[in-house]
């Protein structure tokens, strides 16, 4: 049985919902399962006037624990294009697993939102999948055999290269049921590829 760990930032809540999703994907693949989010790097006073979500119940996590798990999913909105820096910051303090090798081999993945449909999905979850490459991780996507991506009948988030939601330009937009179950599937997938590497 693999363990695996979905570790996110999430700023609105958007993420932490694709969070929980992608939870529930690698739980039904047989996983164990440990939801976490990096720290929050904004002032308190700064991030209650800009509306952040700051009743998020998943514990914090510690660099030095992602050793302990076979697989980790990382979950981050894009910032210009990039993952955000609290994400950012809490793998750059994780130099001791990558002199260490200690990831070598474990299974990554990435999930990300944005504001629009072309505002950086795809450079933030290649910005994610490039940082756990450097740490040796062995890098799982949302391929296209869930077709939900493809779909021509509504907006819908999505990449190869992992799950994807639009947020809409206020937040006002929540995760629809596509994006959700392509999160579902990456878990499950990333629990599979975990499952088998380690076994």
């Amino acid at each position: 049985m693999a363990k695996v760990l979905v570790l996110y930032y999430s700023t609105y809540g958007h993420i932490e919902t694709m969070a929980y999703a992608v939870a529930e994907g690698a739980r039904e693949a047989g996983a164990t399962v440990d939801v976490k989010r990096v720290p929050e790097t904004v002032p308190e006073s700064v991030a209650k006037a800009a509306h952040f979500k700051l009743d998020q119940s998943a514990p914090i996590a510690t660099p030095t624990e992602l050793a302990n798990y076979d697989a980790i999913i990382v979950g981050a909105p894009t910032r210009f294009g990039r993952m955000p820096s609290p994400m950012g910051s809490f793998w750059e303090q994780a130099g001791v697993l990558w002199m260490s090798g200690a990831l070598h081999g474990k299974v990554g993945g990435a999930f990300t939102s944005s504001a629009t449909q072309h505002g950086g999905n795809e450079t933030t979850l290649f910005s994610i999948i490039a940082n756990l490459m450097h740490f040796g991780m062995v890098i799982v996507g949302l391929p296209y055999s869930h077709a939900g991506q493809m779909s021509l009948d509504e907006i819908v988030g999505g990449a190869p290269y992992g799950a994807t939601t639009i947020a809409g330009a206020q937040g006002q937009r929540q995760p629809s049921k596509i994006e959700l179950d392509g999160a579902r599937f990456q878990g499950d997938l990333v629990a599979k590829v975990a499952a088998k590497l380690s076994a």
